[in-house]
């Protein structure tokens, strides 16, 4: 176990942190798959079930968002602070498409499944950076 400056082994993620770090990326990839379904069948529902995944995607992304903006503001160092950048647009792309998501069914396309896509890889890249922290030792 590598040591941090102080001394000490670097401390764990907190499983609730890593619960709701790692819960977005598949709702956003729902979202996606939702989209690309509704554009080749044209059936209301799948839209519906997007705008849905989408609602579940936003609640984790913003516990860890305010959670990692609080754990930025407490630590001294150690931190990436691109894990809370990728988040935070994770989050206001995810609005925006809520709010894509929020119009008449065939008023969604295409800017729905290309803002999900986009959300999905922005999302997937702020789980992957803070997980990657873990094996750096940084402190949490």
């Amino acid at each position: 176990m590598a040591a941090s400056a102080a001394g000490r082994p670097p401390r764990p993620i907190h499983p609730l942190h890593a619960a709701l770090l790692a819960a977005a990326p598949p709702l956003f990839l729902g979202a996606l798959l939702s989209d690309l379904a509704y554009g080749a069948s044209a059936e209301v529902q799948w839209s519906n079930f997007a705008a849905w995944l989408l609602v579940g995607a936003m609640v984790p992304t913003g516990f860890v968002l305010l959670w990692t903006l609080v754990a930025l503001i407490c630590a001294r160092r150690g931190w990436p602070l691109s894990c809370f950048l990728l988040l935070l647009a994770a989050f206001v792309l995810g609005l925006v498409d809520s709010f894509v998501h929020a119009r008449d069914a065939w008023g969604i396309m295409p800017a729905a499944p290309i803002l999900s896509a986009l959300v999905s890889l922005v999302a997937l890249a702020a789980a992957w950076a803070g997980f990657a922290s873990l094996g750096r030792g940084e402190r949490r």
